[in-house]
């Protein structure tokens, strides 16, 4: 039997896809970023293969060589 994530009534599908992927890392380039306001500082993150870029606080990504 096979069906997709975005098919699923219940749970949301949201909340299987960060069950099944919450840990995998992503790779992308930097875009644009904010300057910091009392939430502290994000980046603007575009990732391959995917249209809209991402936002994420800087303190949660880490430098892949």
């Amino acid at each position: 039997m096979q069906f997709r994530i975005r098919d699923i009534y219940l749970p949301d599908p949201q909340e299987v896809a960060v069950a099944l992927c919450g840990d995998l890392l992503l790779r992308g380039r930097v875009i644009d970023q904010s300057d910091g306001g009392p939430q502290g500082r994000f980046l603007v993150i575009a990732v391959e293969g995917l249209e809209r870029p991402m936002v994420v606080a800087a303190d949660r990504v880490s430098d892949v060589p």
